[in-house]
Order: structure tokens, then sequence, then C-alpha cells
């Protein structure tokens, strides 16, 4: 749990200028004058960028609905493929019913809507300057969408000893009750962790106690070790909230279906807050094209597809566990892996091995004693097969620290 170490001076600069580098163009930085190890492949295991094969259905949907390029698309997604992702979130997560048309919105990949959401539910006006709180480490976006939309980022530090759950008792009572939103990753990037019912049940409680929203970032929802995570929207209805009040969910093809190329994701939930949400976006106009639309919508209706994937992704944690220890997450490809100096073993593994990982410094943000809590880490992207997890985790056993 920290404030922002840039709180002493933000005031004083434009809000862009307080967020630093994104962090592949850091990670760029850090390697760009080291020399790759040439007698071996090199492995990119820095990004999260799914490599598996192309599901046959793509180039059918889109062959059929190529003439869409020549439309414009609805910001909030043709009538189709909202219903598919409502027909989708129904049968996952057994819900009894969700409404296509006032508690769904098609977004134009998930990193927009999560960037969004911010302007949306925080009030920059308001009395006192509201917060937003978020887990850290964390995917980059929730900080800077926070920031750039006039509120305070408040962190919930991940760590080992507790299964890097963001640790929703150690928020104070005066940061809940100036709390615009809090951002849920689960399961999350980069840690793994998954949210129990318990874990949504709490903080379900909190959002009524001091009236604040919710928003779940799920987008890794599909890639798991034992069972299917329980969903946000999938409590709700368990806690007697048909009508999903104060919460979003927001989902992704990227990951579940391998196409982020796709730019196609889900918002969903409370209906008050999507309709406020429709508004935003019909002024900032993120769409996805028609054709990607019906691709998107052929994509939640088929399951064959992200079963293969998953059986892929877990036998790639098999692997890798064979050759290097590791206790292998609940969720998510990545493995979050204690190294003790982050930017240091991903040098190492570069110039030793060719392999690019990505620091967990450079998902974390440094406290105002200097703490980061993934600066120790790196995290690792599992995409490429069994066999090359088998490889990378031998080549990983390699490096060493001078």
């Amino acid at each position: 749990m920290s404030e922002s170490p840039l709180q002493e001076h933000k005031h004083q600069q434009p809000r862009l200028d307080q967020l630093g580098a994104y962090p592949f163009e850091r990670l760029s930085k850090l390697l760009k004058h080291l020399t790759i190890a040439e007698n071996l492949t090199p492995i990119d295991a820095g990004a999260g960028e799914p490599r598996l094969p192309l599901p046959p259905f793509v180039s059918v949907a889109l062959q059929e609905n190529i003439g869409g390029f020549s439309n414009y698309p609805m910001t909030s997604g043709n009538p189709d493929l909202c219903g598919a992702i409502a027909a989708w979130l129904q049968k996952r997560y057994h819900l009894t019913a969700i409404d296509a048309r006032s508690q769904v919105l098609s977004a134009n990949g998930t990193r927009e809507a999560l960037f969004a959401v911010a302007h949306a539910l925080v009030n920059p006006e308001a009395h006192h300057k509201p917060y937003v709180i978020m887990p850290n480490p964390m995917y980059q976006i929730y900080y800077g969408a926070a920031l750039l939309a006039g509120a305070e980022p408040y962190f919930l530090n991940g760590e080992a000893h507790n299964y890097f759950e963001p640790d929703l008792e150690l928020v104070p009572n005066k940061i809940w009750e100036n709390t615009a939103f809090i951002y849920v990753c689960s399961p999350s990037n980069p840690t793994g962790w998954i949210a129990s019912q318990a874990y949504y049940q709490q903080l379900l409680q909190l959002a009524d106690q001091y009236d604040f929203y919710i928003v779940a970032d799920e987008c890794y929802s599909e890639i798991y070790q034992t069972e299917p995570p329980i969903g946000l929207l999938e409590v709700c209805e368990m806690s007697g909230r048909n009508d999903f009040s104060r919460c979003l969910v927001m989902n992704s093809l990227s990951k579940r279906s391998a196409l982020p190329g796709l730019r196609s994701g889900l918002i969903a939930g409370d209906a008050q807050l999507i309709q406020r949400f429709r508004k935003l976006r019909s002024y900032t106009g993120p769409a996805t094209p028609l054709p990607l639309q019906h691709i998107a919508a052929a994509a939640w209706r088929d399951e064959s597809h992200v079963q293969a994937h998953l059986a892929t992704y877990q036998a790639s944690m098999r692997r890798f566990s064979e050759h290097f220890p590791i206790t292998i997450p609940e969720g998510s490809f990545f493995l979050w892996l204690h190294v003790g100096d982050g930017e240091a073993f991903a040098q190492a593994a570069y110039e030793q091995q060719a392999i690019t990982l990505l620091p967990g410094a450079y998902l974390s943000v440094t406290d105002a004693t200097g703490y980061n809590p993934g600066a120790a880490y790196v995290r690792i992207a599992l995409l490429d097969g069994p066999e090359k997890s088998a490889e990378l985790a031998s080549r990983l056993q390699k490096v060493t620290l001078n």
C-alpha cells in the first residue's frame, strides 16, 4: 500500500507529463546497448502476445462479411456481437440473464475500455480528489487511466507471503470514503492470483458501504490450471444483485482466442454504468470495424479453440516446471519469478541466453520510501508451446548474475 512517488510534484505538472515511458519502451532502452547471444535462437518471453494458430472460423467470417468495411460500425457493437457476448457471459458464469442491449458493450480491445472507464467514473471536480485503487504490480493502463482522469492512484502491493492478493484490509477508511472505483485483475497480470468468491463478496460490501464502483479486468479468465475462475458478475448473482449494481467487467478475445490483433473485447454489468460509458464512448469513437465484429461474434460462440488453447498453456506450464523449480500460478500464462534483481536478470538473460524478459519493476510503482514490489521479479510469458517452454526453462537455469 503506497502513494505515488510523484505526489509532491504532480500538481505542478501536466497530467500526461506525470507518466513515465510504457514498460516495453523501458525494456527496449534497457537492452539497447547489450549484445545478444548470437549462437542461440532468440526467445521472446517478454510480451504477453499469444502466438497460437488462428482458429479456422476467422477467415471464413472475414470473407463472408468483408463488405462491412464500407460501413461505419456501431461504437456499442452490432446486435449480433452483443448477443453473442451476452450468451457467452450467461453460460460461462451461470447467470440467470444478462441483457445484450442495456448491459453489454463491445470494446475496441480492453486496453481502450480499461483506460476510458476512469473518465466515465471519476469526477475530477469533486471536493475531495477521488482515489482509484489498483493492485501493484499491475497492468499499467490502470495507473495511466487514473492519473489522466484526474484521480489519485492508490496502490495495494501484492506480496508473496499473501499469494499476491491485494489486501483490502490495508485500505484506511478515509481512502475508501473518497474512492471512485477499484480495479481488480483476476486472474492477475502479472502474478496469476485469482480472486475468490469471498474476496469479491467483501469488495461488494465495501462498495455499498462507501459508495464506489468495481471494475474487474477478467481478460485471463479462460487461462487457468484447475477450475474456471469465478467472475464478478457471477458473485453478484450469488449475492442477490441481479442488476450487477456498481459493477463492470472487461474481457477480451486477445487472450481467450489468441486474437490480439482483432482488437475486440467486452464491457458488461450495471446498466446505469453501461449507459454512462456508452455516452462517453459515443464521443471518443472507438469502434471495431464491422467485419471484425462478425469474427468476434463467431469467436464468442466457439469453445473448441478455447479449450485447445487452454490445454497448450497448461502443458507449457507443466513442461517449464519440469526443468525449473516454480510454483505454478493459478491463472494466466505468466510466471512472476523472483530473481533478486529483475533488471539485472533481464539483461543477463538477454546477453547469455538470447531470452527477452520483462523486469517486474516496469509493472509496478515505486512508493515514497523507494520500495517497488516488482523490483525483485521478472515476468515470463509462456506462449510458444510446451517444447519451447521446456527449452526456455533449461536456458534460464544457465543464467547467472555477476
